[in-house]
């Protein structure tokens, strides 16, 4: 079994995207499965093999330790890595060839407590990956856009998994799409810009991400329509390259 686990911003379209992914491997006569990772989601583009909801309920939790809804999801997703055995034990039974992983709303659940690291360790799998989505709709200057690249690399720090880099949105991204992969490639012209955009005392801070971030640099991103379906096959490829070693899915 080979393994995905979405990643991202609440909002960057993470639970869309994993099911766009099952659709695509489901296409290509492979055997997709879809774990829903969320206690606290209220609702799903899809219908999950796996779903976390089924062991942890969140209301149920915030009612018995008396915690407000943010200790609640704290607590929740700390409860679902105590039951990895069982998820595991629903994974191997549907034993899909390929596991898209959809991960809690708010990323800062995942990838900075304990619970989700040890999650994408502990799970089994043949090979794993993660696709982090750098929200279209909050690409709309080069500071933003050096932001979020900043993020995604805390998270790769944290997670532990080789990660491919994906613009969601790309269809309604705030920038035009060239834009933002200009940024991408050339880290002196997106900074050079950001510290355009910035005030006074925030440049030398600009300057000072550049000298840190220089060895992210050049990094690629995959522009992709979840609403489209644009990009999934360039999506797919790359993650073949970290799944497969290079084998692509075949039709």
């Amino acid at each position: 079994m080979r393994c995905v686990f979405v990643l991202g911003t609440a909002g960057s379209g993470k639970s869309l995207l994993a099911h766009r992914l099952h659709q695509y491997y489901n296409n290509q006569g492979v055997f997709p499965a879809l774990l829903n990772l969320d206690p606290g989601a209220e609702s799903l583009p899809y219908a999950p093999d796996i779903d976390v909801r089924d062991h942890v309920d969140v209301v149920s939790v915030m009612r018995r330790y008396e915690l407000g809804p943010n200790g609640g999801l704290v607590m929740a997703n700390d409860m679902t890595a105590a039951r990895l055995d069982e998820i595991q034990g629903e994974i191997d039974a549907v034993n899909p060839d390929y596991l898209v992983v959809d991960t809690p709303g708010q990323v800062e659940l995942f990838a900075y407590r304990s619970s989700g690291p040890y999650l994408a360790s502990g799970m089994s799998a043949d090979t794993k990956a993660a696709v982090f989505l750098f929200d279209g709709a909050m690409m709309g200057s080069a500071s933003n856009y050096i932001s979020v690249s900043l993020l995604a690399a805390s998270i790769r720090l944290r997670v532990g998994l080789p990660c491919v880099n994906v613009l969601s949105k790309s269809d309604i991204a705030a920038a035009p799409p060239d834009r933002i992969l200009g940024w991408a490639s050339d880290a002196a012209a997106a900074l050079e810009e950001a510290a355009a955009e910035a005030p006074g005392r925030m440049y030398s801070l600009i300057s000072a991400i550049a000298a840190g971030m220089d060895e992210e640099y050049p990094q690629e991103i995959i522009p992709v329509s979840s609403a489209t379906g644009d990009g999934m096959a360039d999506l797919e490829a790359a993650l073949s390259r970290i799944l497969n070693m290079g084998e692509e899915v075949e039709d």
